[in-house]
């Protein structure tokens, strides 16, 4: 089954840089080529993602942030999403799952997170970058991630291929779409934007091709939503199609005016050309086109050509001629 990668917003925490302890400090050096003392790192917390209701009206459960606590140990942070070596900033040594038992979701539900902690060196070059999140200017992230389905929360199908909308209440349970069965963690950014009610910023659906369908009815949601590169060519396709349908329709519609008008004039002498066009303007193609087929028929008919000698058969009568009746 193809996965749909997802961007889902994340904070990072307010306890950005503690102490460094001895085990976090092995699991660090664990990604070195030589062994960095604590004094050489700065460690920081990052709430990744959790089980609440985002804008974007999904979530995921539990069981993925339970796959997605080891999926993320080992990735890079970057900026922005843009998958450069040169973008590389700084790395999660660990994950775990938390229980806050003094919140509960938007559905109601026990609230859990997934929380990591991540490291850089401690460079001149990243010090502006340190002291951005020292004083809480950089906060948000964005964390990319693959899972296998969006599930609707009311019937446990495909959100896609359901009838039930994100956001509405269905006997006065939320829909929403929980993202189910990760199968990669593939980075986390920093970002800028947030949308996310209590972090993040964007979210994407990438990996996955993108049915016309779909993406339709995500613009119809009006919630915000990104596109990818693919699905964006396919939109833009689309409306490149709509473009020229449109245009055959402006030049057909014309045409069906035009002979309307044009037998108007024959069949109703009485109707202005002006006055016909202005009605013309109000009518819908299928009007037209029954207007022409009516006037085409009463031209017809008031056309008709008539012969000049009758072809007609006398009838004979036999009752006068009688006998001599041939």
């Amino acid at each position: 089954m193809t996965s749909d990668t997802v961007h889902k917003t994340a904070q990072i925490g307010a306890d950005a840089e503690q102490e460094v302890s001895a085990q976090e400090l092995d699991l660090i050096n664990a990604y070195t080529r030589r062994r960095l003392s604590a004094d050489e790192v700065y460690v920081f917390s990052l709430v990744l993602c959790d089980n609440d209701v985002d804008r974007d009206g999904e979530r995921f459960t539990v069981e993925s942030l339970f796959a997605l606590e080891k999926l993320f140990v080992g990735k890079t942070g970057i900026f922005d999403h843009i998958p450069s070596a040169k973008n590389q900033t700084a790395r999660i040594i660990s994950c775990k799952v938390e229980n806050l038992a003094e919140r509960r979701t938007a559905t109601g539900d026990e609230y859990f997170r997934l929380k990591a902690r991540a490291y850089m060196p401690k460079t001149e070059d990243n010090r502006a970058l340190r002291d951005s999140i020292d004083s809480g200017i950089i906060k948000e992230i964005s964390v990319g991630c693959a899972v296998k389905q969006t599930l609707c929360s009311i019937c446990g199908k495909e959100l896609s291929a359901c009838s039930h909308q994100k956001g509405e209440l269905y006997g006065g349970r939320l829909c929403c779409g929980e993202l189910c069965d990760p199968t990669d963690a593939y980075e986390w950014s920093f970002v800028a934007v947030p949308a996310q009610k209590e972090a993040g910023v964007t979210k994407s659906v990438f990996g996955k091709e993108e049915t016309m369908e779909n993406i339709l009815k995500k613009l119809e949601s009006k919630s915000g939503f990104t596109l990818s590169g693919g699905d964006c060519e396919k939109l833009l396709g689309y409306i490149k199609t709509l473009k020229q349908s449109a245009k055959d329709g402006v030049y057909y519609r014309e045409s069906l005016t035009a002979e309307v008008l044009r037998l108007s004039a024959a069949v109703q002498p009485d109707i202005s050309r002006d006055t016909m066009e202005s009605i013309a303007k109000t009518m819908s193609v299928a009007q037209l086109k029954e207007f022409r087929d009516a006037f085409e028929k009463q031209k017809q008919k008031a056309f008709a050509p008539k012969p000049q000698l009758c072809g007609g058969k006398k009838k004979t009568n036999t009752e006068s001629f009688g006998q001599f009746t041939i």
